[in-house]
Protein backbone atom coordinates (compact mmCIF):
# COMPACT_ATOMS: atom_id res chain seq x y z
CA UNK A 1 0.00 0.00 0.00
CA UNK A 2 3.22 2.22 0.72
CA UNK A 3 4.26 1.47 -2.84
CA UNK A 4 0.58 2.18 -4.13
CA UNK A 5 0.43 5.71 -2.63
CA UNK A 6 4.63 7.01 -3.70
CA UNK A 7 3.81 5.75 -7.41
CA UNK A 8 0.23 7.42 -7.15
CA UNK A 9 1.83 10.89 -6.08
CA UNK A 10 4.44 10.70 -8.58
CA UNK A 11 1.77 10.05 -11.33
CA UNK A 12 1.58 13.53 -13.89
CA UNK A 13 -1.56 15.20 -14.94
CA UNK A 14 -2.15 14.69 -18.56
CA UNK A 15 -4.32 17.08 -21.42
CA UNK A 16 -5.12 16.10 -24.82
CA UNK A 17 -6.36 17.79 -27.59
CA UNK A 18 -6.55 17.62 -31.15
CA UNK A 19 -5.80 20.55 -33.78
CA UNK A 20 -7.44 21.57 -36.59
CA UNK A 21 -5.48 19.86 -38.91
CA UNK A 22 -5.95 16.08 -37.08
CA UNK A 23 -2.54 16.25 -34.76
CA UNK A 24 -2.89 14.75 -31.69
CA UNK A 25 -1.22 15.83 -29.00
CA UNK A 26 -0.53 15.09 -25.31
CA UNK A 27 0.69 17.35 -22.49
CA UNK A 28 2.32 17.78 -18.85
CA UNK A 29 3.07 19.98 -17.19
CA UNK A 30 6.54 20.75 -15.41
CA UNK A 31 7.34 23.63 -13.59
CA UNK A 32 10.06 22.62 -11.57
CA UNK A 33 12.59 22.87 -13.77
CA UNK A 34 12.54 25.78 -16.84
CA UNK A 35 13.30 23.02 -19.49
CA UNK A 36 10.30 21.96 -22.10
CA UNK A 37 10.75 18.68 -24.31
CA UNK A 38 8.40 18.63 -28.09
CA UNK A 39 8.46 15.24 -29.37
CA UNK A 40 6.52 14.24 -32.57
CA UNK A 41 5.90 11.21 -33.40
CA UNK A 42 4.71 10.11 -36.79
CA UNK A 43 3.39 6.54 -37.92
CA UNK A 44 6.12 6.49 -40.26
CA UNK A 45 8.94 3.75 -39.35
CA UNK A 46 9.84 0.78 -41.25
CA UNK A 47 7.23 -1.14 -41.53
CA UNK A 48 5.67 1.61 -43.59
CA UNK A 49 9.26 1.40 -46.27
CA UNK A 50 6.76 -0.93 -49.18
CA UNK A 51 9.39 -2.51 -51.12
CA UNK A 52 12.34 -0.31 -50.38
CA UNK A 53 14.10 -1.24 -46.96
CA UNK A 54 15.36 1.59 -45.50
CA UNK A 55 13.49 4.41 -46.91
CA UNK A 56 11.62 5.48 -43.58
CA UNK A 57 15.25 5.80 -41.71
CA UNK A 58 16.71 7.87 -44.44
CA UNK A 59 13.92 9.67 -44.88
CA UNK A 60 13.96 10.44 -41.40
CA UNK A 61 17.88 11.77 -41.39
CA UNK A 62 17.57 13.78 -43.89
CA UNK A 63 14.87 15.83 -41.95
CA UNK A 64 17.81 17.17 -40.29
CA UNK A 65 20.17 18.17 -43.23
CA UNK A 66 18.43 20.76 -44.32
CA UNK A 67 15.19 22.81 -44.18
CA UNK A 68 14.76 26.49 -45.41
CA UNK A 69 17.22 28.29 -46.26
CA UNK A 70 19.45 26.31 -43.54
CA UNK A 71 21.86 23.38 -44.47
CA UNK A 72 22.95 20.24 -42.08
CA UNK A 73 25.88 22.51 -40.54
CA UNK A 74 23.53 25.77 -40.14
CA UNK A 75 20.94 23.44 -38.52
CA UNK A 76 22.85 21.78 -36.48
CA UNK A 77 24.38 25.23 -35.54
CA UNK A 78 21.41 27.36 -34.92
CA UNK A 79 20.25 24.34 -32.40
CA UNK A 80 23.78 24.32 -30.52
CA UNK A 81 23.62 28.48 -30.55
CA UNK A 82 20.55 28.21 -28.39
CA UNK A 83 21.94 25.30 -26.10
CA UNK A 84 18.92 22.87 -27.69
CA UNK A 85 18.64 19.22 -28.08
CA UNK A 86 17.33 18.18 -31.35
CA UNK A 87 16.97 14.67 -32.59
CA UNK A 88 15.50 12.58 -35.17
CA UNK A 89 15.23 8.73 -34.98
CA UNK A 90 13.61 5.61 -37.03
CA UNK A 91 11.62 2.50 -35.54
CA UNK A 92 9.72 -0.25 -36.99
CA UNK A 93 6.74 1.82 -36.07
CA UNK A 94 7.89 5.21 -35.63
CA UNK A 95 9.14 7.95 -37.00
CA UNK A 96 10.43 10.67 -34.58
CA UNK A 97 11.12 14.29 -34.15
CA UNK A 98 11.88 15.54 -31.14
CA UNK A 99 13.67 19.14 -29.58
CA UNK A 100 15.02 19.63 -26.01
CA UNK A 101 14.88 23.53 -25.42
CA UNK A 102 15.06 26.03 -21.99
CA UNK A 103 11.76 28.07 -21.75
CA UNK A 104 13.15 31.17 -21.63
CA UNK A 105 11.44 32.90 -25.04
CA UNK A 106 14.58 34.26 -26.49
CA UNK A 107 15.83 30.87 -26.57
CA UNK A 108 12.75 28.81 -27.11
CA UNK A 109 10.77 30.86 -29.85
CA UNK A 110 14.13 30.31 -32.40
CA UNK A 111 14.49 26.73 -31.26
CA UNK A 112 10.44 26.23 -31.87
CA UNK A 113 10.77 27.78 -35.58
CA UNK A 114 13.97 25.90 -36.70
CA UNK A 115 11.85 22.64 -35.69
CA UNK A 116 9.01 23.97 -37.46
CA UNK A 117 11.02 24.29 -40.31
CA UNK A 118 12.73 21.21 -40.41
CA UNK A 119 9.19 19.56 -40.03
CA UNK A 120 7.51 21.48 -42.88
CA UNK A 121 10.38 22.43 -45.63
CA UNK A 122 12.73 19.51 -45.17
CA UNK A 123 15.12 20.01 -48.31
CA UNK A 124 16.15 16.92 -49.04
CA UNK A 125 18.95 17.28 -51.31
CA UNK A 126 20.17 15.09 -53.92
CA UNK A 127 23.96 15.50 -52.36
CA UNK A 128 22.29 14.95 -49.11
CA UNK A 129 20.97 11.80 -49.80
CA UNK A 130 23.68 10.29 -51.36
CA UNK A 131 26.01 11.63 -48.66
CA UNK A 132 23.76 9.95 -45.68
CA UNK A 133 23.01 6.74 -48.26
CA UNK A 134 26.87 5.87 -47.73
CA UNK A 135 27.03 6.52 -44.13
CA UNK A 136 24.17 3.90 -43.95
CA UNK A 137 25.81 1.49 -46.17
CA UNK A 138 29.03 1.86 -44.13
CA UNK A 139 27.01 1.03 -41.26
CA UNK A 140 25.48 -2.44 -42.67
CA UNK A 141 28.70 -3.31 -43.30
CA UNK A 142 29.89 -3.01 -39.89
CA UNK A 143 26.79 -4.59 -38.85
CA UNK A 144 27.73 -7.39 -40.90
CA UNK A 145 30.69 -8.34 -38.50
CA UNK A 146 28.75 -7.60 -35.49
CA UNK A 147 26.95 -11.38 -34.62
CA UNK A 148 24.69 -9.92 -32.40
CA UNK A 149 23.45 -7.69 -35.18
CA UNK A 150 23.35 -10.99 -37.48
CA UNK A 151 21.34 -13.04 -35.09
CA UNK A 152 19.05 -10.00 -34.41
CA UNK A 153 18.27 -9.32 -38.43
CA UNK A 154 18.22 -13.18 -39.13
CA UNK A 155 15.68 -13.31 -36.15
CA UNK A 156 13.04 -10.86 -37.68
CA UNK A 157 13.21 -12.04 -40.96
CA UNK A 158 12.06 -15.58 -40.13
CA UNK A 159 9.85 -14.82 -37.73
CA UNK A 160 7.77 -11.94 -39.95
CA UNK A 161 8.55 -13.32 -43.50
CA UNK A 162 7.15 -11.21 -45.97
CA UNK A 163 4.79 -9.24 -42.88
CA UNK A 164 6.61 -5.63 -42.92
CA UNK A 165 8.16 -6.06 -39.71
CA UNK A 166 10.39 -9.02 -41.34
CA UNK A 167 12.10 -6.05 -43.31
CA UNK A 168 15.19 -4.64 -42.13
CA UNK A 169 14.62 -0.69 -40.73
CA UNK A 170 17.97 -0.15 -42.28
CA UNK A 171 17.84 -1.57 -45.81
CA UNK A 172 19.77 -3.55 -47.28
CA UNK A 173 22.56 -2.61 -49.76
CA UNK A 174 19.93 -3.06 -53.25
CA UNK A 175 17.34 -1.26 -51.51
CA UNK A 176 19.44 1.76 -50.25
CA UNK A 177 21.22 2.35 -53.81
CA UNK A 178 17.39 2.11 -55.14
CA UNK A 179 15.92 4.79 -52.93
CA UNK A 180 15.79 8.34 -54.96
CA UNK A 181 14.96 11.72 -54.26
CA UNK A 182 11.50 11.38 -55.65
CA UNK A 183 11.20 7.95 -53.26
CA UNK A 184 11.76 10.26 -50.35
CA UNK A 185 9.66 12.94 -51.33
CA UNK A 186 6.57 10.86 -51.73
CA UNK A 187 7.06 9.01 -48.43
CA UNK A 188 7.04 13.01 -46.61
CA UNK A 189 4.38 13.77 -48.48
CA UNK A 190 2.42 10.51 -47.51
CA UNK A 191 3.15 9.83 -43.54
CA UNK A 192 4.45 13.29 -42.15
CA UNK A 193 0.89 14.87 -42.09
CA UNK A 194 -1.34 16.44 -39.36
CA UNK A 195 -3.93 13.14 -38.97
CA UNK A 196 -0.97 10.48 -38.74
CA UNK A 197 0.95 12.74 -36.04
CA UNK A 198 1.12 12.60 -32.36
CA UNK A 199 2.87 16.06 -30.56
CA UNK A 200 3.74 15.19 -27.30
CA UNK A 201 5.04 18.19 -24.49
CA UNK A 202 6.37 18.21 -21.06
CA UNK A 203 7.63 21.03 -19.39
CA UNK A 204 7.53 24.44 -17.82
CA UNK A 205 4.43 25.71 -19.36
CA UNK A 206 1.06 26.49 -18.91
CA UNK A 207 -1.84 24.28 -21.58
CA UNK A 208 -2.45 27.87 -23.42
CA UNK A 209 1.57 27.78 -23.82
CA UNK A 210 1.08 24.50 -24.75
CA UNK A 211 -1.25 24.74 -26.94
CA UNK A 212 0.99 27.52 -28.99
CA UNK A 213 3.77 24.92 -28.94
CA UNK A 214 2.10 22.74 -31.10
CA UNK A 215 0.78 24.94 -33.29
CA UNK A 216 3.76 26.37 -34.15
CA UNK A 217 6.03 22.79 -34.50
CA UNK A 218 3.21 21.18 -36.45
CA UNK A 219 0.42 23.59 -37.62
CA UNK A 220 1.94 24.00 -40.79
CA UNK A 221 1.48 20.63 -41.68
CA UNK A 222 -1.40 19.39 -44.36
CA UNK A 223 -3.58 17.26 -42.46
CA UNK A 224 -3.48 14.46 -45.06
CA UNK A 225 -4.49 10.94 -44.11
CA UNK A 226 -3.67 8.56 -41.30
CA UNK A 227 -1.20 5.62 -41.91
CA UNK A 228 -3.40 2.33 -43.00
CA UNK A 229 -3.52 -0.69 -40.40
CA UNK A 230 -0.82 -2.93 -40.87
CA UNK A 231 -1.20 -6.53 -41.53
CA UNK A 232 -2.07 -8.86 -38.51
CA UNK A 233 1.23 -11.07 -37.92
CA UNK A 234 0.05 -14.92 -38.55
CA UNK A 235 1.41 -16.72 -35.76
CA UNK A 236 4.09 -19.30 -36.55
CA UNK A 237 3.08 -22.75 -37.65
CA UNK A 238 5.96 -24.76 -36.29
CA UNK A 239 9.22 -24.43 -34.64
CA UNK A 240 12.51 -23.44 -36.58
CA UNK A 241 16.05 -23.59 -35.97
CA UNK A 242 18.40 -21.47 -37.78
CA UNK A 243 22.19 -21.61 -37.07
CA UNK A 244 24.14 -19.16 -38.93
CA UNK A 245 28.32 -19.75 -39.04
CA UNK A 246 30.49 -16.58 -37.46
CA UNK A 247 33.84 -16.56 -36.05
CA UNK A 248 33.15 -14.88 -33.30
CA UNK A 249 34.35 -15.70 -29.82
CA UNK A 250 30.72 -16.41 -28.18
CA UNK A 251 27.58 -17.85 -29.32
CA UNK A 252 24.56 -15.40 -30.01
CA UNK A 253 20.91 -17.01 -29.46
CA UNK A 254 17.67 -15.53 -29.41
CA UNK A 255 15.00 -17.66 -29.07
CA UNK A 256 11.26 -16.38 -29.36
CA UNK A 257 7.69 -15.59 -31.44
CA UNK A 258 5.49 -13.13 -32.51
CA UNK A 259 3.25 -12.21 -29.07
CA UNK A 260 2.24 -9.05 -27.69
CA UNK A 261 0.35 -5.59 -29.44
CA UNK A 262 1.13 -2.40 -27.19
CA UNK A 263 -2.81 -2.28 -26.53
CA UNK A 264 -2.91 -6.01 -25.80
CA UNK A 265 -5.48 -6.53 -22.53
CA UNK A 266 -3.02 -9.45 -21.08
CA UNK A 267 -0.05 -6.55 -21.29
CA UNK A 268 -0.09 -6.63 -17.58
CA UNK A 269 -0.06 -10.29 -16.65
CA UNK A 270 2.55 -10.80 -19.12
CA UNK A 271 4.46 -7.92 -18.21
CA UNK A 272 4.07 -9.43 -14.22
CA UNK A 273 5.14 -12.64 -16.02
CA UNK A 274 8.16 -12.06 -18.09
CA UNK A 275 9.52 -10.04 -15.24
CA UNK A 276 9.87 -13.08 -12.83
CA UNK A 277 11.13 -15.49 -15.83
CA UNK A 278 13.67 -13.49 -17.57
CA UNK A 279 13.01 -9.78 -17.02
CA UNK A 280 14.14 -8.54 -13.80
CA UNK A 281 17.85 -8.91 -13.83
CA UNK A 282 20.53 -11.38 -11.84
CA UNK A 283 17.06 -12.72 -9.96
CA UNK A 284 15.16 -13.65 -12.55
CA UNK A 285 14.65 -17.02 -13.31
CA UNK A 286 16.81 -17.41 -16.28
CA UNK A 287 19.51 -15.71 -14.62
CA UNK A 288 19.22 -17.94 -11.87
CA UNK A 289 19.33 -21.06 -13.58
CA UNK A 290 21.23 -20.56 -16.83
CA UNK A 291 24.01 -17.70 -15.13
CA UNK A 292 24.02 -18.56 -11.49
CA UNK A 293 24.25 -22.04 -11.01
CA UNK A 294 25.44 -23.39 -14.52
CA UNK A 295 27.57 -20.29 -15.09
CA UNK A 296 26.68 -21.12 -18.89
CA UNK A 297 26.22 -16.99 -19.59
CA UNK A 298 27.35 -14.24 -18.30
CA UNK A 299 23.98 -12.75 -19.54
CA UNK A 300 20.47 -14.19 -20.03
CA UNK A 301 17.06 -12.45 -20.43
CA UNK A 302 13.75 -12.35 -21.91
CA UNK A 303 11.48 -9.07 -22.78
CA UNK A 304 8.18 -8.57 -24.84
CA UNK A 305 8.83 -5.48 -27.23
CA UNK A 306 4.88 -4.71 -28.23
CA UNK A 307 3.87 -2.74 -31.23
CA UNK A 308 1.25 -1.81 -33.43
CA UNK A 309 0.76 -5.36 -34.73
CA UNK A 310 2.19 -8.20 -32.68
CA UNK A 311 5.57 -7.74 -31.46
CA UNK A 312 8.07 -10.20 -30.47
CA UNK A 313 8.93 -12.00 -27.07
CA UNK A 314 12.70 -12.78 -26.94
CA UNK A 315 14.59 -14.73 -24.70
CA UNK A 316 18.35 -14.25 -25.34
CA UNK A 317 21.66 -15.24 -24.38
CA UNK A 318 25.34 -14.85 -25.13
CA UNK A 319 28.07 -18.19 -23.85
CA UNK A 320 30.90 -19.52 -24.94
CA UNK A 321 31.12 -21.56 -28.47
CA UNK A 322 31.83 -24.54 -26.75
CA UNK A 323 28.49 -25.08 -24.26
CA UNK A 324 25.98 -23.75 -26.35
CA UNK A 325 23.73 -26.34 -27.13
CA UNK A 326 23.91 -26.98 -22.85
CA UNK A 327 22.60 -23.15 -22.67
CA UNK A 328 19.95 -23.25 -25.22
CA UNK A 329 18.71 -26.98 -23.51
CA UNK A 330 18.94 -24.99 -19.71
CA UNK A 331 17.06 -21.91 -21.15
CA UNK A 332 14.72 -23.89 -23.14
CA UNK A 333 13.86 -25.92 -19.96
CA UNK A 334 13.44 -23.04 -17.74
CA UNK A 335 11.20 -21.65 -20.13
CA UNK A 336 9.18 -24.58 -20.52
CA UNK A 337 9.16 -25.36 -16.39
CA UNK A 338 8.14 -21.72 -16.21
CA UNK A 339 4.80 -22.36 -18.63
CA UNK A 340 3.68 -25.56 -16.83
CA UNK A 341 4.38 -24.65 -12.99
CA UNK A 342 3.96 -20.91 -13.13
CA UNK A 343 5.39 -18.21 -10.84
CA UNK A 344 5.52 -18.58 -6.82
CA UNK A 345 2.90 -16.53 -4.68
CA UNK A 346 6.65 -15.23 -2.97
CA UNK A 347 7.99 -14.56 -6.92
CA UNK A 348 4.76 -12.80 -7.60
CA UNK A 349 4.87 -10.86 -4.47
CA UNK A 350 8.44 -9.62 -5.34
CA UNK A 351 8.08 -8.56 -9.03
CA UNK A 352 4.73 -6.83 -8.41
CA UNK A 353 6.85 -4.99 -5.51
CA UNK A 354 9.67 -4.38 -7.84
CA UNK A 355 7.50 -3.23 -10.97
CA UNK A 356 5.44 -0.85 -8.62
CA UNK A 357 8.02 0.60 -6.30
CA UNK A 358 10.06 1.48 -9.46
CA UNK A 359 8.03 3.10 -11.47
CA UNK A 360 8.55 6.30 -9.88
CA UNK A 361 12.20 6.20 -11.61
CA UNK A 362 10.52 5.54 -14.73
CA UNK A 363 8.85 9.12 -14.50
CA UNK A 364 10.97 11.24 -13.05
CA UNK A 365 12.42 12.93 -15.41
CA UNK A 366 10.40 14.98 -18.21
CA UNK A 367 12.30 12.68 -20.96
CA UNK A 368 10.80 9.64 -18.91
CA UNK A 369 7.32 11.55 -19.55
CA UNK A 370 7.11 12.48 -22.81
CA UNK A 371 8.27 9.01 -23.76
CA UNK A 372 5.39 7.21 -21.92
CA UNK A 373 2.82 10.06 -23.62
CA UNK A 374 4.59 8.73 -27.09
CA UNK A 375 3.34 5.39 -26.18
CA UNK A 376 0.15 6.63 -25.00
CA UNK A 377 -0.93 8.26 -28.20
CA UNK A 378 0.70 6.62 -30.80
CA UNK A 379 -1.18 3.41 -29.55
CA UNK A 380 -4.08 5.04 -28.63
CA UNK A 381 -3.45 3.72 -24.65
CA UNK A 382 -6.01 5.23 -21.95
CA UNK A 383 -5.25 8.67 -20.93
CA UNK A 384 -5.00 7.10 -17.35
CA UNK A 385 -2.99 4.64 -18.14
CA UNK A 386 0.26 6.38 -16.41
CA UNK A 387 -2.39 6.84 -13.17
CA UNK A 388 -4.26 3.32 -13.20
CA UNK A 389 -0.63 1.42 -14.15
CA UNK A 390 0.84 0.38 -10.75
CA UNK A 391 -3.07 -0.27 -9.57
CA UNK A 392 -2.87 -2.59 -12.74
CA UNK A 393 0.08 -4.29 -11.67
CA UNK A 394 -1.08 -4.83 -7.84
CA UNK A 395 -4.02 -6.85 -9.44
CA UNK A 396 -2.36 -9.08 -11.07
CA UNK A 397 -2.61 -12.56 -9.88
CA UNK A 398 -1.20 -15.49 -10.43
CA UNK A 399 -3.41 -17.01 -12.28
CA UNK A 400 -3.87 -14.56 -14.49
CA UNK A 401 0.32 -14.94 -15.45
CA UNK A 402 -0.38 -18.58 -15.89
CA UNK A 403 -3.14 -18.20 -18.25
CA UNK A 404 -1.84 -15.54 -20.02
CA UNK A 405 1.67 -16.92 -20.37
CA UNK A 406 0.27 -20.26 -21.72
CA UNK A 407 -2.02 -18.93 -24.27
CA UNK A 408 0.11 -16.60 -25.75
CA UNK A 409 3.43 -18.39 -25.64
CA UNK A 410 4.09 -21.87 -27.52
CA UNK A 411 7.37 -23.33 -26.80
CA UNK A 412 6.80 -25.94 -29.81
CA UNK A 413 6.50 -22.55 -32.45
CA UNK A 414 9.25 -20.94 -31.30
CA UNK A 415 12.21 -19.35 -33.74
CA UNK A 416 15.59 -20.03 -32.46
CA UNK A 417 18.41 -18.10 -33.73
CA UNK A 418 22.11 -19.16 -33.48
CA UNK A 419 24.79 -17.34 -34.58
CA UNK A 420 28.59 -18.14 -33.96
CA UNK A 421 31.29 -21.00 -34.35
CA UNK A 422 29.22 -24.55 -35.18
CA UNK A 423 30.04 -27.88 -35.23
CA UNK A 424 29.01 -28.75 -38.64
CA UNK A 425 25.97 -30.58 -36.61
CA UNK A 426 24.81 -27.45 -35.06
CA UNK A 427 26.36 -27.41 -32.11
CA UNK A 428 29.51 -25.25 -30.99
CA UNK A 429 33.11 -25.68 -31.15
CA UNK A 430 36.22 -24.62 -29.52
Amino acid sequence: MVLLASAAGAVPVLSHWVMANGARVYFVPAPSVPMMDVRVVFDAGGARDGGKPGLARLTSILLGDGAGELDADGIAQRFESLGAEFGTQSLRDMGIVSLRSLTDPVLLQPALESLASVLARPRFDPADLARERDRMLVALRAEEQSPSSIASKRFYAELYGSHPYGQPPQGTAASLAAITRDDVLAFYRRYYVGRNAVVTIVGALSRAQAEATAEQVVGALPAGAPAPALPPVAPLAEAKKVTVRYPSAQTHVLVGQPAMTRDDPDYFPLCVGNHILGGNGLVARLSRQVRERRGLAYSVDSYFSPMHRAGPWIMGLQTRNAQADKAIAVLRATFERFLRDGPTEEELKEAKSNLIGGFPLQIESNADIVDYLGAIGFYELPLNYLATYTSRIAAVTREQVMNAMRRRLHPDRMVTVVVGKLHPQGGASR
